[in-house]
């Protein structure tokens, strides 16, 4: 009995080194979560129907490319609603070569054949479901690049829900809200496109040119430095193509981006310049205009964009382009920003009230159960040094609703041991000894106790995998508190029975 008393103390005793270990000092090992900390939550919402007309536009440019190649003269060629290919202008003659050429390239598009000369080929309904699904999940890896070049310390950013369109950003100590916002939402979609007229000095002069109604395939676009100019719908190099972009300075030493493409983009670049020299080009970010430099030979694989930066606003575009433009717009639908001074002070009130109930659950345990409750009391200290040492190890953070999980792990701890004194003292009146109740009353609450943890355990592990931020944090510790309760109740508070009692040569009674 003494050896086996021994080998339960030395275990407990590693726990609780281990857990001291990992969380002393509490300052530098506990990571707050942002209700604590101050920072910013936010929710955005990714409109996927960008992704969904981008994929489109490219198609456009590919089908242009394919049929020159074949040499076969279309009218026009532009998109219709979010997913839809309009083709006019089709020779009767090329017919049948158009058909095929379309049903050899397009496997992804619903196409019915050319009528009358027209034709139109839709993005099938699979195709733009996964699209839409690519499209949050890159914006949402594209985010975790630019927080993470942006320098914010151990930052939450998640999908919310399953399949959903909303990402959850937290990012705690954060003080530059305006600044960090920009960086998130800024697309940064980085298009070329040929302009086919312009400057012109407000919208409405441009659109006089065409008659009042411009061609699908041409778009007005406005630019940043003045004037308004009418450019190819189809951009011939995207973001996409990016390789990467730095700060640099113009040929006037003033703050400016410098880009380098990928091959394919250097392919599809150098084809487009030399193709259209004395043209000019339209450097074009989040359709605003930056530039619009005429193009004097090939160019092959780099290029600079130039405008009124700031020595900041070209570092930080230069970081959204490095980590990846955004593959569709995004909203801001929910915005908090929190202070610090506010989390201090809930600290303070959350600590408050995690002592007061630990206070008066020994005081309520000591008095009513005696000598035991001094032994659910230490069992109590033991479990809140465990949790606030996993805590730690697993870098998860506390949380105000954390903190309120611990003040409920509190009592679903004693609640613990409340079943097995009370059974303890049941196998007493049935006129067991003090040694045999003890061990009765743990063997047949264990079932017990196990059965009502587990189920709250599975019911906190559907709070983590379904909620956000502070939801988390709560069902975090509820599930290490649980764990720990159930550790420090059976296991803890049965080798303090066996170490005051167990191994005596007669036990004429227990104080319960």
């Amino acid at each position: 009995m003494k050896r086996k008393v021994e080998w339960k103390l030395i275990l407990i005793l590693l726990v609780i080194g281990f857990s001291i270990y990992f969380f002393v000092p509490p300052s530098k090992k506990v990571k707050l979560g942002l209700d604590l900390k101050g920072g910013m939550h936010l929710v955005l919402q990714v409109v996927t129907d960008d992704a969904v007309k981008m994929e489109r536009d490219q198609e456009i440019l590919r089908l242009k490319s394919l049929l020159e190649d074949e040499g076969i003269k279309v009218g026009n060629i532009y998109g219709k609603g979010i997913a839809t290919i309009a083709v006019e202008g089709v020779p009767s003659e090329r017919e049948r070569d158009f058909d095929a050429l379309i049903k050899a390239n397009f496997g992804n598009w619903e196409y019915s054949g050319v009528v009358e000369g027209k034709a139109e080929l839709n993005l099938k309904p699979k195709v733009i479901t996964a699209i839409r699904e690519n499209a949050v999940e890159e914006a949402l890896e594209t985010i975790r690049r630019r927080v993470d070049e942006f320098g914010i310390a151990e930052p939450v950013i998640q999908r919310q829900g399953l399949h959903g369109d909303k990402i959850v950003v937290e990012l705690p100590g954060v003080d530059d809200p305006k600044r960090v916002r920009a960086l998130i939402k800024n697309t940064a979609l980085l298009e070329l496109k040929l302009v086919k007229d312009g400057p012109f000095p407000t919208k409405e002069d441009a659109l006089k040119k065409y008659g009042g109604k411009l061609p699908e395939d041409l778009q007005i676009l406005p630019s940043r430095g003045q004037g308004y100019y009418v450019v190819e719908r189809a951009a011939a190099v995207t973001g996409r193509d990016l390789k990467t972009a730095r700060r640099c300075v113009d040929k006037y030493n003033l703050p400016a981006v410098c880009f380098q493409l990928n091959a394919e983009g250097a392919r599809k670049f150098e084809k487009v310049t030399s193709q259209n020299v004395g043209r000019q080009l339209a450097i074009v970010l989040d359709n605003v205009i930056e530039s619009a430099p005429s193009i004097r030979s090939t160019i092959f694989d780099s290029g600079i964009i130039e405008g009124s930066f700031t020595g900041e606003e070209a570092h930080d575009l230069a970081l959204i382009l490095r980590t990846g433009s955004l593959p569709a717009s995004i909203k801001i639908i929910e915005e908090r920003t929190i202070g610090p001074s506010l989390g201090a002070d809930s600290i303070r009130k959350g600590l408050k009230a995690s002592a007061l109930a630990l206070v008066l659950v020994m005081l309520f345990m000591i008095l009513y159960y005696n000598l035991a409750g001094v032994n659910a009391t230490i069992a109590l200290i033991m479990n809140m040094i465990i949790i606030f040492g996993a805590l730690s190890l697993f870098r998860a953070a506390l949380t105000l609703p954390g903190i309120a999980g611990i003040v409920l792990t509190i009592g679903m701890s004693v609640d613990a041991n409340v079943l097995i004194f009370e059974r303890i003292r049941e196998e007493l009146r049935n006129g067991k000894s003090p040694i045999a109740a003890i061990d009765a009353g743990f063997a047949r609450a264990f079932t017990t106790i196990l059965d009502a943890n587990l189920t709250t355990i599975i019911a906190a592990i559907f709070l983590f995998s379904f909620g956000t931020g502070p939801i988390k944090g709560f069902a975090v510790t509820l599930i290490i508190g649980i764990i720990a309760s159930i550790f420090t109740a059976v296991f803890v508070s049965k080798t303090i029975f066996e170490l005051l009692y167990f191994g005596k040569r007669k036990v004429e009674k227990i104080s319960i």
